[in-house]
């Protein structure tokens, strides 16, 4: 159902919930606030907004190798105290991230993270693709604008849609384990590693078997 963005504006600044989770709850609930007011405490997510200003300095640094040292990725996730860096259900979360990440390649961890050059860039390659196919100069902009941010959600960690569970979206399991364990977490950087990445070579799909890998 169509869901009012001042709705969602409230329920965002009743709960302190996430702009995404406050949408989600709405259309579960079809558009009732008090229940979707409940199911964002249920859910634990109108818990997880308030800790998101709190500084996560501990945390760890994991890693990840597919199966014949193909793919390697290297991840660090912050929490506020080191309690909670040895904690099972954070471990688990940092591993799960980081096979997505090699099974996935995202360039960024979050939409800001993209620089203008980057931006600049794949907007000008899209606009070049865009008049090659006849697109109208008047509608140009309006459809630049909507393939740059799918491009941006594209490869951006925290937009991508997790590899084990495509229903929810990186942030949102972290928001998730957020309200659970209770303290701030944040998803600080990562690099992935590909063996011979720049090298001209066979083409060979390692993103899908550690995809497959992990869903066994």
């Amino acid at each position: 159902m169509s869901i009012n963005a001042t709705d969602v504006k409230e329920l965002r600044e009743k709960t302190g919930a996430g702009m995404m989770d406050c949408k989600k709850a709405l259309q579960e609930t079809e558009g009732n606030f008090e229940r979707a007011v409940d199911w964002l405490r249920a859910k634990g997510l109108s818990k997880a907004a308030k800790k998101a200003g709190r500084v996560a300095a501990e945390g760890l640094v994991t890693s990840y190798i597919h199966a014949g040292g193909r793919i390697g990725v290297l991840l660090e996730v912050n929490s506020e105290t080191d309690f909670v860096a040895r904690n099972d259900e954070f471990q688990a979360f940092c591993r799960d991230v980081a096979m997505h990440i090699a099974a996935l390649g995202p360039q960024f961890v979050q939409q800001t993270d993209i620089d203008q050059d980057t931006r600049d860039r794949e907007k000008s390659v899209l606009k070049a693709k865009a008049i090659e196919e006849g697109k109208k100069p008047e509608f140009l902009e309006k459809i630049l604008d909507g393939q740059i941010k799918k491009w941006a959600s594209e490869i951006c960690l925290m937009d991508q849609k997790f590899v084990k569970n495509p229903d929810k979206t990186v942030a949102e399991l972290l928001q998730e384990l957020i309200a659970k364990i209770g303290e701030n977490l944040v998803v600080r950087r990562f690099v992935r590693y590909e063996l011979g990445e720049g090298i001209e070579k066979k083409k060979e799909d390692f993103a899908t078997e550690v995809a497959a890998a992990m869903n066994q």
